[in-house]
């Protein structure tokens, strides 16, 4: 990031106190920093300390009473590479997202012509809220990206998500917003996330602990590339909104494969992360079915092969991509899946892994590909394992 401009916008929540450490972070990779701050924010850090790290005055008025002069919102627009507003408070978000103009720094965000980042921090309800995630999603729609807030104890003592992501993340995503920019050739891209529910009743189902979070994670990293993204989704508590995507929600097995078989020719990648299930009820019933005997048995049938149908159904330019999590003999059940499933790349995660699995933050993955390739990843959030996954896409295509 050397010589890149990162203007920080800072606004009145307790997680400001962060900021400290993200600035003396960026000024190690050697970029330059500037400062606007809310007159909110100055009872969570003190300006004299922010300008001190940055090296610059911190703006936070449009006048300045004391040197009589008129902070140009336009000149710091303008002059900034990056916009990234940490924290970025319930308030700020909601006047971002409806163009309310009644201070420098929402000043600065109207005027901003390069991209624009936002890190919530709020306490559980207020980020839950259904009003902040109407708010939340029309600046993605407005083309604004989102570091979401992580999980854990909270200013109010409780425990959820609402808190500002670590410094340290914060810079990945920002080098990673940089390395994404060089990317010229954009692509389209069709993912597959979550479980499949598999319908026994009106009540009850067959599924999986999937929260489709890796997929959901894939999808943020692409459309951070600039790709195209077709994502369907069986049913999970995530969601997305972004100009260049287009989600689509499904339950079962054979409405994802049926979609697949609509958008699967529009696309040149399909990364299949969706933890489909590999059987259904043969017959579902149409009420519910009532405890009575017990013991009750339910045929089950085979769910079709949403993965192998797109393997076997793709044109000369098209790559897919699998996902194989195992309990055992994780690198030869992995590679068999390879071939049987005629795969360009297949991605392993071990449950033998305690860091990898269902519902975890972060993953450890092994990459391997059809030319006998295998990568070895570190364990890391799920956002830089998407990252990891898809520049060992291209890689791959450029081999």
């Amino acid at each position: 990031m050397l010589g890149k401009r990162i203007l920080l916008g800072i606004t009145g929540g307790i997680a400001a106190y962060k900021i400290a450490y993200l600035i003396r972070f960026l000024k190690n990779e050697g970029a330059e920093v500037k400062c606007v701050m809310t007159p909110a924010s100055c009872d969570f850090i003190s300006p004299l300390v922010v300008a001190t790290l940055s090296k610059n005055p911190v703006s936070i008025e449009f006048w300045n009473k004391q040197t009589g002069e008129w902070t140009n919102h336009v000149e710091l627009a303008l002059w900034a590479d990056l916009f990234v507003v940490a924290p970025a408070t319930a308030n700020t978000i909601s006047k971002m997202a409806n163009g309310a103009c009644d201070n420098l720094l929402l000043a600065v965000y109207l005027s901003m012509k390069s991209k624009t980042v936002v890190a919530p921090a709020m306490d559980l309800d207020m980020y839950q809220h259904p009003t902040f995630q109407r708010n939340l999603n029309q600046l993605i729609l407005d083309g604004v990206s989102v570091i979401p807030a992580t999980s854990g104890e909270l200013a109010s003592g409780l425990e959820g998500q609402g808190r500002m992501e670590d410094p340290e993340n914060i810079l990945n995503f920002i080098r990673n917003s940089f390395k994404a920019e060089v990317q010229i050739i954009k692509k389209r891209i069709l993912i597959t996330a979550g479980p499949t529910y598999e319908a026994i009743d009106p009540v009850r189902y067959i599924g999986n602990h999937s929260s489709g979070k890796m997929g959901f994670e894939l999808a943020k990293a692409s459309l951070n590339q600039g790709h195209q993204v077709t994502l369907i989704s069986g049913p999970t508590n995530l969601n997305l909104a972004h100009p260049n995507l287009n989600l689509i929600r499904i339950e079962s097995a054979e409405e994802l494969l049926e979609q697949v078989q609509i958008h699967w020719s529009e696309n040149e990648i399909g990364i299949f992360a969706a933890a489909v299930a590999d059987y259904r009820p043969k017959a579902r019933a149409d009420q519910k079915i009532k405890k009575s005997d017990d013991d009750l048995t339910i045929e089950l049938i085979k769910n079709p092969d949403v993965l192998l149908w797109a393997s076997e159904n793709r044109s000369q330019n098209q790559i897919v991509v699998g996902f194989a999590l195992e309990t055992n003999n994780s690198l030869d059940n992995a590679l068999s899946k390879l071939e049987r499933k005629k795969l360009d790349i297949i991605v392993l995660n071990s449950l033998e892994n305690k860091e990898a699995g269902f519902k975890k933050e972060t993953n450890k993955i092994t990459i391997l590909d059809k030319k006998k390739n295998k990568f070895d990843f570190e364990v890391k959030r799920k956002e830089e394992v998407a990252v990891d996954i898809l520049n060992t896409i291209e890689k791959y295509r450029n081999s």
